[in-house]
């Protein structure tokens, strides 16, 4: 059964940072573009960072570019999303999916090319 698992949320003051964890079971992640996305309450589902199954290249959103980083560990079949300099703005349930077609990268943003998504996990940013 393919599954995902977000982990490594929680409550951090502005300025703080977190890693979060995507973990896969019943596939390998790195044979798939891997997406981070955020929800806030009552806003849509949007796309915050992506990694190409290729060559591993990064794509960000421009609100995050320089303050999140997004990592494959192979080994591990886990994918990460380093996040520092957190702001309020940040604070959603952030989700992990994986693409199972070929995803251009001008689209790898978009909740629609995904295919597989994790339950979410919580972050929020307050003082």
């Amino acid at each position: 059964q393919v599954q995902l698992v977000e982990s490594g949320g929680g409550v951090v003051q502005p300025g703080g940072s977190l890693r979060l964890s995507c973990g896969a079971s019943g596939f390998t992640l790195d044979y798939y573009v891997i997406g981070w996305f955020r929800q806030a309450p009552g806003k849509e589902r949007e796309g915050v960072s992506c990694i190409s199954d290729s060559d591993g290249s990064p794509y960000y959103e421009n609100s995050v570019k320089g303050r999140f980083t997004i990592s494959r560990d192979n080994a591990k079949n886990t994918v990460y999303l380093q996040m520092n300099s957190l702001k309020p703005e940040d604070t959603a349930v952030y989700y992990c999916a994986a693409a199972t077609s070929p995803v251009w990268e001008a689209l790898c943003l978009l909740p629609s090319e995904y295919d597989y998504w994790g339950q979410g996990t919580q972050v929020t940013v307050s003082s």
